[in-house]
């Protein structure tokens, strides 16, 4: 396989144990590919799937049926049947994620949480801490907050801190669940441009955009999820 990113006849459905075990369809036949150097973005109203389409990409939600092909290094992992190690090992060489909300060590300053996926791939750490320091000014995050937990920041602080961190690696697959949902314009234009830096480095993305304009600005194409949603089926 030599594209980056194959989805293949995904569904999903999710089962309401606290209602005698009703099953709830959400969507079926989602297939799309994922190249080098494109954002496909996925569109569609609220609640068609988006973001359950993203969470099972990144192998937090199991998939129903179909597969999700992932290039691993020189081999292919089908995600939908990866076993937990296999997933941990992709999330670590190949696939990225940026979520809308910041899940954070207490008491953990910003800058070592942004630092921590090179460290973690080995990056000398004095090194991956200056690279952070650079994405942290890029977003217009105070020096003065660099070195405090964010657990006590503004949403919008906490929002640049996580794009930071998803940003820092590169992981040549990136999800983005929307980034810019908590920032002001000039943070919004930060981010359009590094995601266009990261399109220009050959990296596969994957998002979903609230904002209109950043959606129009980035995506190579848009894949309509309504047209699988099964919300509403008989």
């Amino acid at each position: 396989m030599t594209l980056p990113l194959s989805v293949r006849d995904i569904s999903k459905s999710f089962v309401m144990h606290l209602r005698g075990g009703i099953e709830l369809p959400v969507f079926s036949g989602v297939s799309f590919d994922v190249a080098t150097g494109e954002c496909l973005v996925l569109g569609g109203p609220s609640g068609v799937g988006k973001s359950s389409i993203l969470k099972m990409l990144y192998g937090n939600y199991g998939v129903d049926g179909g597969s999700i092909l992932v290039r691993h290094g020189e081999t292919v992992v089908d995600l939908a049947r990866a076993e937990p190690r296999e997933v941990l090992d992709v999330r670590r060489a190949t696939l990225g994620y940026v979520s809308q909300f910041l899940r954070a060590i207490p008491r953990v300053s910003a800058l070592e949480i942004v630092a921590e996926p090179l460290v973690a791939r080995g990056t000398e750490r004095q090194l991956a801490l200056a690279r952070a320091g650079e994405l942290l000014a890029r977003l217009n995050l105070p020096r003065d907050l660099w070195h405090l937990p964010p657990a006590t920041f503004s949403g919008g602080e906490q929002q640049r801190v996580n794009i930071a961190r998803g940003f820092i690696s590169d992981h040549p697959i990136l999800l983005l669940d929307e980034p810019t949902a908590s920032l002001d314009a000039a943070n919004r234009a930060v981010v359009m441009a590094m995601i266009e830096e990261k399109k220009a480095r050959g990296v596969a993305l994957v998002g979903i955009f609230h904002d209109a304009d950043v959606r129009d600005r980035v995506a190579s194409r848009i894949v309509d999820v309504s047209s699988y949603s099964l919300r509403g089926a008989a």
